[in-house]
C-alpha cells in the first residue's frame, strides 16, 4: 500500500496521538484516584503516600530528556511505541505491588515512560500538520490529556477507588493493547524521514548542545525559565486545587466537581488557544494566556461560594492547561525538525522541575499557617515572571517564526 494522502495521514496521526494523550492523562491521575485504597491495603503513612506521588513526577523528568533526544536520533514512531510500552507495563505492574519499594519502582518507571511519550507526541503531531494548521493540530491531540484526567475523576466518583487495582489495570492494559495498533497504523514523521534520507549530520547526532547553537542560546534559556514558572503554577492547581477549595469551605464532593470543571475547561482551552495560534500572532495569544491565568487565580481567591468557584475552576483549567499547550506549540516552531524533540524534551524537563517544586512550596506555606487564599495570591508572581520572559523571548530574532505562525 502507498502512503495515504497528506490530509488523511495527518488526521490519522492526530487521532492516534490523541488516544495516547487520553491514556497519559488517565495514568497521570491514577495514583490520586487509588490513593485511599493504596494507603489502607499497604499500610502507607501520609509521608509514604506522598513519596509514591513524587516518584511518578520524578520519573517524568529523565523521561522527557531521554525521549526527546532518542526521538531525534532514531525516529518519533519507534520511541513513542517504546514509551507507551514502558508506561503501560509498569502501570499494570503497579496493581501487583506488594510493598512500598515495589510500588515506588513501578511509579518511577511509569513516569519515565509517560515523560518520554509527551515530547514525541507533540513533535509527531506538529510535523504531521502544515505550518498553517500546526496550532490546531497540536491542540486537538493535547486536549486528550485533560479529558483523560476527567475520565480518571469520573472513575473515582463511580467508586473505582474502592478497588484501587482497577484503575491500574485500565491504565496498563489499554496502552499495551494500543501498541500493536500504533505499530500497524501510525506513520513516521515525514520531516524526520526527509532529514534522514538527506543524510544530514545534525539528524544523525542531535544533542542538547545543538540547543545552544548560534543565536539560539538565549531563546533556549528563556524558554526553560518560562516553562519552569508556568508549569509550577499548573501543578500547584493540579495537585492542590481540591484541598485549597475545601480550605475555603467547600465539601469534598463540591471540590471534586470543581476539579472536573477544571479538566473540562482545560480541554476547551487547549482547543481554543491552539486554534488562535494559527490565526493570531503568538505574542497576542501568549499575552491572553497569562492574563487569563492571572484572572483565574484572582477569581479562585475572591469567589465566595460554590456557584462562583465552579466557573472559576473551569476558567483556571482553560488558561493554565491551554497555556501549557501554547508553550509546547511555540517550542515546535522555535526549533528545527532535526532537534525539535530534543528541544521539547529539555523544555518539558525544566517545566517538571517547577512542577515538583510548586506543590512542595504550597505545602510549606500551608504549614506556616497561610490560608488557601494566600497560597493562590503567592502564585501570582510566578505568572508575572513567566509572562514577562515569554514576551521577551518572542521579541528575539529566533522567535520570529513563532510570532508569525
Amino acid at each position: 500500500m502507498g502512503n495515504p494522502p497528506v490530509s488523511a495521514r495527518a488526521l490519522l496521526t492526530i487521532s492516534l496521538c490523541f488516544c495516547v494523550a487520553l491514556l497519559e492523562g488517565l495514568d497521570l491521575q491514577s495514583a490520586g484516584i487509588a490513593a485511599s485504597g493504596l494507603r489502607q491495603e499497604l499500610s502507607l503513612s501520609p509521608q509514604q503516600l506522598g513519596a509514591v506521588f513524587s516518584a511518578g513526577i520524578l520519573g517524568l523528568l529523565p523521561g522527557s530528556l531521554l525521549g526527546g533526544v532518542l526521538a531525534d536520533r532514531h525516529g518519533r514512531r519507534i520511541v513513542l511505541l517504546a514509551a507507551i510500552g514502558v508506561f503501560g507495563l509498569f502501570s499494570l505492574l503497579t496493581a501487583f505491588a506488594w510493598n512500598l519499594p515495589s510500588l515506588l519502582l513501578a511509579r518511577l518507571m511509569t513516569g519515565i515512560g509517560l515523560g518520554a511519550a509527551l515530547p514525541t507526541l507533540i513533535a509527531l503531531t506538529a510535523e504531521a500538520a502544515s505550518d498553517r494548521h500546526r496550532g490546531r493540530a497540536v491542540s486537538l491531540m493535547f486536549c486528550g490529556m485533560p479529558l483523560g484526567g476527567v475520565l480518571a475523576t469520573v472513575l473515582g466518583m463511580e467508586g473505582v477507588a474502592a478497588s484501587w487495582r482497577t484503575v491500574f489495570y485500565v491504565g496498563g492494559i489499554a496502552p499495551l493493547v494500543l501498541v500493536p495498533l500504533l505499530y500497524l497504523l501510525l506513520p513516521e514523521s515525514s520531516a524526520f524521514e526527509r532529514n534522514r534520507a538527506a543524510g544530514r549530520e545534525d539528524v544523525q547526532q542531535p544533542s542538547m548542545a545543538a540547543l545552544f547553537g548560534p543565536q539560539r542560546s538565549g531563546t533556549t534559556l528563556l524558554m526553560w525559565v518560562v516553562f519552569f514558572f508556568t508549569l509550577m503554577v499548573v501543578y500547584i492547581l493540579l495537585n492542590w486545587l481540591p484541598s485549597l477549595l475545601m480550605g475555603q469551605g467547600l465539601s469534598h464532593e463540591q471540590a471534586v466537581r470543581v476539579q472536573a470543571g477544571f479538566g473540562l475547561g482545560a480541554a476547551a482551552g487547549s482547543l481554543v488557544l491552539g486554534s488562535l495560534l494559527d490565526r493570531w500572532r503568538a505574542g497576542k495569544v501568549v499575552g491572553l494566556m497569562y492574563l487569563g491565568i492571572l484572572m483565574a487565580l484572582l477569581c479562585l481567591r475572591l469567589a465566595g461560594s460554590y456557584e462562583l468557584l465552579l466557573p472559576a475552576g473551569a476558567l483556571a483549567g482553560f488558561f493554565t492547561i491551554g497555556g501549557q499547550l501554547v508553550l509546547y506549540t511555540l517550542a515546535t516552531v522555535v526549533y528545527p525538525s532535526a532537534i525539535r524533540s530534543t528541544g521539547l524534551g529539555c523544555a518539558v524537563a525544566c517545566g517538571r522541575l517547577g512542577a515538583m517544586l510548586g506543590p512542595l512550596l504550597v505545602g510549606h506555606l500551608l504549614l506556616q499557617g497561610l490560608g488557601s487564599g494566600a497560597v493562590l495570591v503567592a502564585a501570582l508572581p510566578c505568572v508575572l515572571i513567566a509572562a514577562l520572559l515569554a514576551a521577551f523571548m518572542l521579541r528575539r530574532p529566533q522567535a520570529t517564526p513563532a510570532a508569525t505562525a
